[in-house]
């Protein structure tokens, strides 16, 4: 099976990333490991989906430090192919990671990608899904019972209006980003500097105004879903606790949260219950969920990093059950090319 990871840039990627570890894993079950940077694509006269792929040289790889120097080196195999000589791609690329600095590759991947699928390409997650939940308002499709209460809004009247029945305490982010940019907790000792945060926020563009959960104090949860079911092996959750950094409200990892390890009670277990039909409608095949005590905080549906803090703490192989999950779409799809496109193969 020959794979595609469709990356923001190769030279941004870690040794220790979810990708990276995705892509060791293939390579140990005798697959192949390509990777593609939203630059790399090309769209050919004769309508043919293309792109500029990297393989590292070898099959076996001691850690993914000397992987990654691999996939990097002058030795590594460099290649112009058509995206239909892979069996499957997995998308891999967060567009708010490009959003500012490279609004042109925001959605290169899903676009390109999405193209590719209607010729046969199985693409996980599923480009149309993905184009859905470009921005946070795709939190909003979930069902309410699992979400803070929100507003949306670039009117500091809205906001104020919401914090006040709000008791005051707040959280404020951009409708666009990920890694906890930009986020602030407006508390009610804040309100003569609201106006500054309102505006510090609002510089990339829209506003999430989100009511505070006190639980967010003891950290939030990354619980993986695959197929839209908890992702497990050997009777273990991917899964892990992100607990914040001194006084710094976000426990993202980027911004200087540690790990542990979680444990997954029935709440976990029903919120992953109710956020699952969605998901399947949209073809989100590997997602990650953050938690915070009963409800949900985000749902990243486009790289959910951190595999590698979960296989630590449950001491177990999830990627191995990633890749297998692949294999299987792969083989539904050569039976009939035309099941590529559909949602459903996404989450067989």
């Amino acid at each position: 099976m020959k794979i595609g990871f469709v990356v923001n840039d190769l030279e941004t990627e870690r040794p220790n990333y979810t990708t990276t570890r995705l892509a060791l894993a293939a390579l140990s079950m005798g697959h192949e490991a390509w990777y593609i940077g939203v630059a790399d694509f090309g769209y050919d006269q004769d309508e043919t989906i293309v792109a500029c792929a990297r393989s590292a040289p070898g099959k076996k790889y001691a850690s993914g430090k000397s992987y990654m120097a691999a996939v990097r080196g002058a030795k590594a195999d460099v290649e112009r192919m058509k995206l239909s000589d892979l069996d499957v791609v997995m998308l891999r690329s967060d567009p708010a990671d490009d959003a500012m600095e490279r609004p042109w590759a925001a959605q290169a991947g899903v676009m390109f990608c999405r193209r590719a699928m209607k010729q046969g390409l199985v693409v996980l997650n599923h480009p149309d899904g993905l184009l859905g939940a470009l921005n946070k308002m795709y939190f909003q499709d979930f069902p309410e019972a699992v979400r803070p209460r929100t507003i949306i809004t670039r009117d500091p009247a809205d906001i104020k209006a919401f914090a006040k029945s709000e008791g005051g305490k707040i959280v404020l982010k951009p409708l666009q980003g990920s890694g906890g940019q930009s986020v602030f907790l407006i508390r009610p000792e804040d309100a003569s500097n609201l106006n500054q945060m309102i505006d510090a926020v609002s510089r990339d563009g829209y506003i999430v105004a989100q009511e505070y959960l006190p639980a967010a104090e003891k950290g939030d949860m990354r619980m993986f879903l695959m197929n839209g079911v908890p992702l497990m092996n050997e009777g273990k959750y991917a899964a892990f606790r992100r607990v914040r950094s001194g006084d710094d409200m976000r426990s993202n990892i980027t911004a200087g949260g540690k790990v542990r390890r979680a444990k997954i009670d029935d709440v976990a277990l029903g919120i992953a219950d109710m956020v699952r039909p969605k998901l399947v409608m949209d073809g989100m095949f590997l997602v990650g969920l953050d938690i915070v005590g009963d409800k949900l905080m985000e749902i990243n549906v486009f790289s959910p990093g951190g595999l590698a803090a979960a296989e630590e703490f449950e001491e177990t192989d999830f990627t191995r059950i990633v890749i297998e999950a692949m294999e299987r779409k792969v083989r539904y799809a050569s039976q009939d090319q035309r099941a590529a496109e559909s949602p459903i193969i996404s989450m067989l």
